[in-house]
């Protein structure tokens, strides 16, 4: 984004005579973010659908049917399984973030390039580069959060250490935050001092400071309802020990229960940081405050500005997962394989951690680029336009056709992991009917169809859902604005779009929320009993968890994790296209 910039500013030679301005540079880098919610939708929900289908056909096949240990070299599609770990907790989350972070800093530079406009700042180019030089910011205080953490030499320490892993990651991310406290002191001093207003960097830096402990109680909540120390995992065991029916019952009522405290603290995070900046003293030409929507921008940059090292946090998800693949298949001694499920757990808590993080920012990310949409309607127009009036019939019919888009998406993806996953049922259950010896280990599995199996089948199933979501929004956006022209309602178009980006925001931050956190208690529900609790492996509880983890599979790893990119996609096509919806 960076090199973008520069390239557009000497390419438009900004500063000769005419009428390009730095402050429009930003809306040149749309198609940017367009382009990274666009890969990231594919590399998460292909990514999604791979990885769940190789794990729910070796869990369904190996752990119940043939009642095998999870991981065991026996199951033709064990590698398939930590390859898929690989795929969609590695590459996928890396993509949401990328673009997370990418649409956060181009809408957060086109709100402060208008924001400055507005103000009369006669030099924009701190409110404008602020956000870049934040994010760079990110990668110091998050090396160092990385750099400090240590772990200890067995047999000395080292059992200590492992009595909660979780804490030593947590410990590594307080680092970072402590430090992205104080660089947030020190950029907004010295890149949004104006001599005009001078308390104002003082509010942006209760906004930064908002959005940091908004990532904070994400990482807080999301381990409280994810962990087996806490009770909402610890329900869902018990509920295994009367069934399966039972231990679905809990899982589906602990994720709603999940959705209240995070949209708490968003809804108080939006408003903090609103408020903040409103009352910075930044007034336009009419004496009007200014500063709300920067101020919201600068919270979402305050709760990525640790992002590398929640990323950091994901990865080590998958690598203790597939470690404990390589002891089960290398056949260490049960003391090793207690070590690696042990960190198994904590990385599938650091996995919903990062989820819940990717969510919320995802929210402040949709709301900024949902405030950059109406501020590039009303450049194109030239008419204010700064409220969508939901009592038009269309504009309604627009906000329940965004709903049903986030649902329908959902479905679709759900949908794909049992096709794929079906696929690998079948391929398993036939090696071990025609191939006898591998249970005895006289034969060897043919790992490689598994694996051509779920690749080809994931390219295949998400072009569906993929196609939705790109080109929903156009084709609402084209037929409306018609509409309005036929029905001479001005911006027809323009404001059914703004409708529908609204409601698949909120139905689909809700409907995230659901999905990821069920879907990890039941995961580590099922670590739990594996631990010995309700009776251990083998027992009804134990295949009543199997159950459960099976369903939460597509939920947290596919469905969940693409609507993060899905609302933000949304945003960003509204964006690109929002010419095609102005009458």
């Amino acid at each position: 984004i960076s090199i973008l910039f520069s390239v557009f500013c000497l390419y438009f030679t900004l500063g000769s005579s005419g009428s390009f301005t730095i402050n429009d540079v930003p809306l040149l880098l749309v198609g940017y973010g367009f382009g990274a919610s666009f890969v990231a939708l594919f590399a998460q929900l292909g990514g999604g659908i791979y990885t769940k289908a190789a794990d729910v056909g070796a869990d369904l096949v190996g752990k119940i049917e043939q009642e095998i240990p999870e991981d065991d070299p026996r199951n033709p599609a064990v590698i398939a399984d930590l390859v898929g770990d690989n795929v969609g907790d590695c590459a996928a989350r890396g993509a949401d973030l990328f673009e997370s972070i990418g649409a956060e800093i181009i809408s957060a530079m086109i709100l402060g390039g208008t924001m400055a406009r507005k103000a009369g700042i006669q030099d924009p180019r701190g409110f404008i580069l602020f956000p870049l030089v934040v994010h760079t910011l990110d990668l110091i205080v998050s090396a160092a959060g990385i750099m400090s953490v240590r772990g200890t030499s067995w047999p000395s320490s080292a059992k200590s250490a492992m009595d909660d892993p979780y804490d030593v990651l947590k410990g590594g991310y307080n680092i970072s935050v402590f430090l992205a406290t104080a660089g947030f002191f020190v950029t907004t001093r010295y890149m949004l001092f104006v001599p005009s207003a001078p308390q104002a960097w003082m509010h942006f830096m209760g906004c930064g400071l908002v959005g940091i402990v908004t990532a904070y109680m994400f990482v807080l909540i999301t381990q409280y309802y994810t962990d087996h120390k806490y009770r909402p995992v610890r329900m869902v065991a018990e509920a295994s020990s009367t069934g399966h029916g039972t231990n679905i019952i809990a899982g589906v009522s602990l994720g709603m229960e999940a959705t209240c405290l995070p949209v708490l603290t968003i809804s108080a995070a939006i408003v903090s940081a609103y408020w903040l900046g409103h009352t910075s003293g930044l007034t336009d030409t009419g004496g009007k405050a200014c500063g709300g929507l920067f101020g919201t921008a600068v919270a979402t940059m305050g709760m990525l500005s640790t992002a590398a090292y929640v990323l950091t946090m994901d990865v080590f998800g998958p690598i203790a997962d597939n470690a404990g693949g390589i002891v089960e298949m290398s056949d260490q001694p049960e003391s090793v394989r207690e070590i690696t499920d042990e960190l198994d757990a904590v990385g599938n808590t650091t996995k919903a951690t990062t989820k819940g993080y990717a969510i919320g920012s995802a929210a402040l990310a949709s709301f900024l680029l949902f405030s950059a949409y109406m501020d590039e309607v009303s450049s194109f127009t030239s008419t204010p336009f700064t409220q969508v009036d939901i009592a038009i019939p269309e504009v309604f019919v627009g906000g329940l056709l965004g709903s049903m888009l986030v649902y329908l998406f959902s479905a679709w993806a759900c949908m794909a992991v049992g096709k794929s996953a079906q696929e690998v049922v079948n391929e398993v259950r036939r090696q071990f009917i025609e191939r006898p010896g591998i249970m005895t280990h006289r034969e060897k599995p043919d790992y490689a169809r598994c694996v051509s199996i779920v690749a080809e089948s994931a390219l295949r199933e998400m072009i569906k859902p993929g196609v939705l979501a790109v080109s929903a929004p156009c084709a609402i956006g084209v037929v409306f604005r018609v509409i309005g022209k036929k029905s001479e309602i001005p911006l027809l178009g323009a404001k059914v779009v703004a409708s529908m980006l609204m409601f698949a925001t909120v139905s689909g931050i809700l409907l995230a929320l659901f999905l990821n956190t069920s879907g990890g208690a039941w995961d580590n529900a099922k670590k739990y009993v594996e631990t010995g609790a309700h009776g251990g492996k083998g027992s009804e509880a134990h295949k009543a968890s199997i159950t459960g983890d099976t369903v939460g599979d597509p939920f947290k790893d596919t469905a969940g994790p693409s609507l993060h990119v899905l609302i933000k996609m949304l945003a960003t096509i509204t964006l690109v296209m929002a010419p095609l919806f102005l009458d």
